[in-house]
């Protein structure tokens, strides 16, 4: 079976721990092929995303195995450059891969990647950069193929968006090209930071971390050992949208306060109270959201577009018109048919822009998630919904979430998956 059934109506009240980051994660593993030795990567949460990168990583020759919370990746003996479709066309974040296969390599063929359907996301920016180290790429029938017949060197670029992937896939390469690399206009996001606080920690000399600015010098030779994965933001932020929903008083332990500042401004201004305790992030919700006038996506420190459609989820339970402006994915407005089914009032503004008219109330339904924010924000709407909702494809939840069911409950959600 392949759904989530969710009782709406209840009030959330306890605490949960906070999981392990998917989208730090995804790339530190990646990255694990750029050093020599066993690598220990502590609270790596445990979603079908990791399950499909380590499955890629075996698929190249490498180890990996769990111990508790933690994950111990060996590349010592990774032995090919060539990833089948089959496995890379299940998930986008294969494209991490490219920069790592190239740095250790020197030349890859990697399948078309697949994915959520929440926007086109081109590879080009990838190939872009890439291209300028040094790298001859050509399409085919298999997917990409890129060869650096004269290894990967450094080069000086400023991004024209700042793209995470397109940052991380640079980042990664540069460890291994001969030289300098400096890109300006670097994403920010924390999940950047992480990735680099991983290589820098395995002997890469990177500068300017946290910053716009990197500075990444190559050459130097990695080696393993143990890296904590932060604490997952989108999920926490995801748990905060719920209980604007729903209602009640929760405790996020382990939550990335730190890197929520712009969601936590939101969620107070929805009527939430939040505070930052010793034993994590207190926040009591009670009445209905009281919905903004506006919310517009933005790269980091902005509001992340992966909690736009809860905050769209939660406005829908709230009372009072909400603009929502999305500028990073143009196809993140997919969930709105499924909230329009379950009593949501949407309207498109544009094809990057909806108003939410908040009235307070949404009933159960039988709706499906098509991906994987937006089944998680099903998941929000349903639990501030009357009666009994019903969401179909489970699985693109569980790409991300650890058990979101588990973890609700132990808030007091109504909440089964099947």
């Amino acid at each position: 079976m392949d759904f989530i059934r969710v009782h709406g109506g209840t009030t959330l009240q306890g605490k949960v721990k906070v999981q392990g980051s998917k989208n730090a994660a995804l790339p530190i593993l990646a990255a694990t092929l750029l050093v020599q030795g066993p690598v220990l990567l502590k609270n790596c949460p445990k979603i079908s995303d990791v399950d499909g990168m380590i499955l890629l990583l075996q698929t190249l020759g490498c180890s990996a195995r769990w111990e508790r919370d933690a994950l111990c990746v060996c590349t010592d003996h990774y032995d090919k450059a060539r990833l089948p479709d089959e496995t890379v066309g299940a998930m986008r974040s294969s494209v991490f891969l490219l920069g790592a296969i190239l740095a250790r390599k020197g030349e890859a063929i990697l399948g078309w990647p697949g994915g959520c359907v929440i926007g086109k996301r081109p590879i080009d920016l990838h190939i872009k950069v890439l291209t300028k180290m040094g790298v001859r790429f050509r399409e085919t029938d298999e997917g990409i193929c890129a060869i650096a017949e004269n290894g990967l060197h450094g080069i000086s670029v400023e991004l024209d968006f700042p793209s995470v992937g397109v940052t991380e896939n640079l980042v990664m390469a540069a460890t291994a090209a001969d030289g300098l690399t400096r890109i300006k206009g670097a994403a920010k996001e924390p999940e950047v930071t992480a990735l680099c606080e991983f290589l820098k920690k395995c002997g890469a000399f990177i500068s300017g971390i946290g910053t716009d600015i990197l500075e990444i010098r190559g050459g130097s030779k990695l080696h393993g050992g143990e890296f904590r994965i932060p604490s997952d933001r989108i999920v926490a932020g995801t748990y905060l949208f719920a209980g604007l929903a729903a209602g009640g008083s929760i405790l996020l332990e382990e939550a990335p306060t730190e890197h929520m500042q712009e969601v936590l401004r939101v969620i107070r201004q929805m009527g939430g109270s939040v505070t930052e305790t010793a034993g994590g992030l207190y926040a009591q919700f009670t009445g209905h959201p009281q919905n903004p006038l506006f919310l517009k996506t933005d790269v980091y420190p902005g509001f992340p577009t992966d909690l736009q459609s809860m905050a769209v989820a939660a406005g829908c339970v709230g009372e009072g018109d909400f603009v929502v402006q999305e500028t990073i994915f143009e196809n993140r407005f997919r969930i709105i048919k499924a909230l329009e089914s379950m009593g949501g009032r949407i309207c498109r503004i544009d094809d990057g822009s909806v108003r939410i008219i908040g009235r307070g109330g949404l009933r159960g339904a039988e709706v499906e998630a098509l991906e994987l924010r937006g089944g998680a924000a099903l998941i929000v709407a349903a639990l501030g919904a009357k009666g009994e909702t019903v969401i179909s494809g489970r699985r693109y939840i569980e790409r991300g979430y650890e058990n979101i069911c588990r973890d609700l409950r132990e808030l007091g959600a109504r909440i089964v998956s099947g």
